[in-house]
């Protein structure tokens, strides 16, 4: 179920969303698109995200606070507890309760999970 994804990723800042099964068809297409300034997804998941937007419902996804978004990033991109303190300026013991509410939201409670997580999520570059 990708829905989620292209949900979580335009949140993120993501113009465009393509499925690898449709990337060779779509991905010509996406960056004309997004080279114009429009958002491009593909179609197969364009409806549900429509739908979802129409219906003011939400998909089923794991909706994070800015915060955790830029923690996911921060730990995605390789920074220590330590060092995403010091970057948000905030106590490692803040940053901590952060990361530990993350990895319990996302159910995932491994560094190398939260960063397959933030890739997919498109907050960071694999």
């Amino acid at each position: 179920m990708e829905e989620p994804y292209a949900v979580e990723a335009l949140r993120a800042g993501a113009r465009g969303y393509v499925l690898k099964t449709q990337a060779g068809l779509d991905l010509v297409a996406a960056v004309q698109h997004v080279y114009r300034g429009e958002v491009y997804l593909s179609p197969k998941i364009s409806k549900a995200v429509v739908d979802a937007y129409l219906s003011k419902t939400e998909l089923p996804n794991k909706t994070l606070t800015p915060r955790e978004r830029q923690v996911l990033q921060l730990v995605g991109e390789g920074h220590s507890t330590k060092a995403i303190a010091a970057v948000l300026g905030i106590s490692v013991k803040t940053a901590d309760t952060h990361r530990t509410k993350l990895m319990d939201k996302l159910d995932i409670h491994q560094t190398a999970g939260l960063v397959r997580y933030a890739i997919r999520s498109g907050l960071i570059e694999p």
